[in-house]
C-alpha cells in the first residue's frame, strides 16, 4: 500500500508571517500534526507546552507543541502541531483531516472530501 502525500501551509494563528509550505504525509494513526521546529518558529508559530508522543518503535519522545492554522486542498482548520527534529517529515494528522471533513479511502490511498461534516448528534433541538 503506498503512502498518501498532500501540499499543507501550516501559519501561525493571526496569519501575521510567511507560512511554511510543504508535503505532508497523511497520517490517520497520529492524533496531531508534526513539523521541523525551526520552520514552524520561522513561521511564528509559539510553544504553548511539552508532552511525551510516542514514535512508530514505541519509544517515548518529549516535544514542544504550538496551535497553528493548517490549510489544504482549499480547507483551514486550527490544530496542535507538534514542534519536531529539523530534518523530520512533516505529517498531518487525522484531527486536522476530520476537522475539515476529509477521509482516506483505504482502498486508494486517495483523500475523499465527505459530503458533509458529521455531528454524530441524534437532535439539534431541545426537547
Amino acid at each position: 500500500m503506498g503512502l498518501t502525500n498532500v501540499t499543507v501551509t501550516v501559519t501561525n494563528l493571526t496569519k501575521s508571517k510567511p507560512g511554511y509550505e510543504e508535503l505532508f504525509l497523511v497520517d490517520t494513526g497520529a492524533i496531531h500534526c508534526l513539523a521541523p521546529a525551526n520552520e514552524l518558529e520561522k513561521a511564528g508559530i509559539e510553544v504553548e507546552g511539552r508532552d511525551t508522543y510516542e514514535l512508530t518503535n514505541g519509544e517515548p519522545l518529549e516535544c514542544n507543541y504550538g496551535f497553528a492554522r493548517v490549510s489544504f486542498m482549499g480547507s483551514e482548520t486550527v490544530s496542535q502541531i507538534i514542534f519536531g527534529p529539523e530534518n523530520v517529515e512533516p505529517i498531518l494528522g487525522v484531527v486536522a483531516l476530520e476537522n475539515v471533513g476529509i477521509v482516506v479511502d483505504p482502498k486508494t490511498r486517495s483523500l475523499k472530501r465527505m459530503p458533509a461534516i458529521s455531528l454524530k448528534y441524534n437532535s439539534l433541538h431541545k426537547s
